[in-house]
């Protein structure tokens, strides 16, 4: 099934997944001392996949289909 005829909710769970796997690699370090903070404790790190996650709040339904539809693209690929 092509991206243009998934649904929007497949979509929107196919960007999420995209967008953290950007923002992770992205902000890896940053992320790494946070985890070694002395203060970080394990609870924290679902606070802190769900901060991550409102960022996908910034990007319409019709920019996370293009973002998705884009980066399935074979040399869209890095």
């Amino acid at each position: 099934m092509a991206s243009s005829q998934k649904p929007d909710q497949e979509i929107a769970a196919e960007f999420t997944s995209y967008y953290l796997q950007r923002a992770t690699t992205e902000f890896a370090e940053d992320l790494d001392k946070v985890r070694a903070a002395d203060d970080f404790k394990n609870d924290a790190l679902q606070m802190l996949v769900s901060a991550l996650q409102q960022g996908t709040a910034l990007f319409s339904p019709e920019e996370q289909r293009r973002i998705v539809t884009d980066a399935a693209r074979p040399e869209s690929k890095p």
